[in-house]
């Protein structure tokens, strides 16, 4: 049989052929990350942008019980528009206004912890007030929910907590059992990290604790949990994280809340929020700062402690 030789003139063709695709491949590749990019980049200069102070609140009562020694208000107001916002709110007993604290809870909590702390500020003089954040509660996005939805629904998370804090503060203001001029916030863990940023654009709030938070996004996904949680996808989850995540790294907004105090808590044996992190929050923010540090590992694990750290922020509130 004959043997088989190649072509010149089709292997020229051929190779030819192959760099047009593999070149148009690439450019494509590139257009399309360009264009994201820019995409982002225009998201991310928009991640807070949305508060209006004029738009209606109709706020609405679902259920008011006074029978735990103080008043347990249940009561949705309006977020952004047209978006309910579940919530709780825990009152004293007593004719006249109370100082209020916004208390913004942890990542995978709800605002049903509320009614495990409202006493220790009730009995202190202090309404307090806590909603369901975007995603959690009655929020939540349902168990059908993607990997994609849910990674999506966490960058949403961070910046509607951000106005629909601002947009309680509105709503706590039309209240004439809310002293307007003494509104704190408290935010645990996740709701640290999301709180430093509320408090830093909203100024109506007078001083501000951050329990076991942490800024520095690398920082963050860095910790104990999320390497044993992960396993070997870690380091690409938390690249893919901190890049999603960027424009909520408080790190960047912390330092505006000053002048007004903050006190910074968190745990020297963190398996969650890791020191690293919280060192990099405690940087970032500007003076009057307070750093306190516990023996332990995150906030919630053992309900002693809790306790001991919430009697610090009340007794730390006192003096501001």
């Amino acid at each position: 049989m004959p043997s088989q030789t190649t072509n010149p003139v089709f292997d020229l063709i051929w190779r030819t052929r192959l760099r047009r695709v593999a070149t148009t491949f690439i450019g494509v590749l590139v257009v399309a990350t360009l264009v994201l990019s820019i995409a982002k980049s225009r998201a991310d200069q928009a991640f807070y942008t949305g508060y209006d102070a004029s738009l209606p609140l109709n706020a609405e009562l679902r259920s008011d019980d006074s029978t735990l020694g103080y008043r347990r208000i249940d009561l949705t107001f309006e977020g952004l528009s047209g978006e309910a916002v579940p919530t709780l709110l825990a009152i004293p007993a007593g004719d006249q206004a109370f100082p209020c604290v916004i208390f913004l809870h942890g990542i995978g909590q709800d605002k049903s912890f509320h009614d495990t702390i409202a006493p220790i500020f009730t009995e202190e003089g202090y309404a307090i007030a806590t909603y369901d954040q975007f995603t959690r509660g009655e929020r939540h996005l349902g168990d059908e929910a993607s990997f994609v939805e849910e990674a999506l629904g966490l960058r949403r998370r961070a910046s509607v907590t951000v106005l629909e804090t601002r947009r309680l503060v509105d709503y706590l203001e039309t209240r004439d059992d809310i002293e307007a001029d003494h509104i704190y916030l408290l935010g645990a863990s996740f709701g640290a990290i999301t709180g430093s940023t509320a408090a830093a654009f909203e100024p109506r709030i007078r001083a501000v604790v951050l329990t076991y938070g942490g800024g520095d996004l690398p920082k963050l996904f860095a910790s104990a949990e999320a390497k044993a949680g992960l396993g070997r996808a870690h380091g690409v989850v938390s690249m893919i994280a901190s890049y999603l995540m960027a424009p909520a790294d408080p790190v960047h907004h912390v330092a505006r809340i000053a002048p007004r105090p903050v006190l910074l808590q968190n745990g020297e044996q963190d398996s969650v929020i890791p020191p690293s992190a919280a060192r990099a929050l405690h940087k970032a923010a500007a003076q009057p700062k307070e750093v306190v540090w516990y023996e332990g590992d995150h906030i919630g694990l053992d309900e002693a402690h809790v306790e001991r750290v919430l009697l610090d922020t009340v007794e730390w509130l006192g003096d501001h």
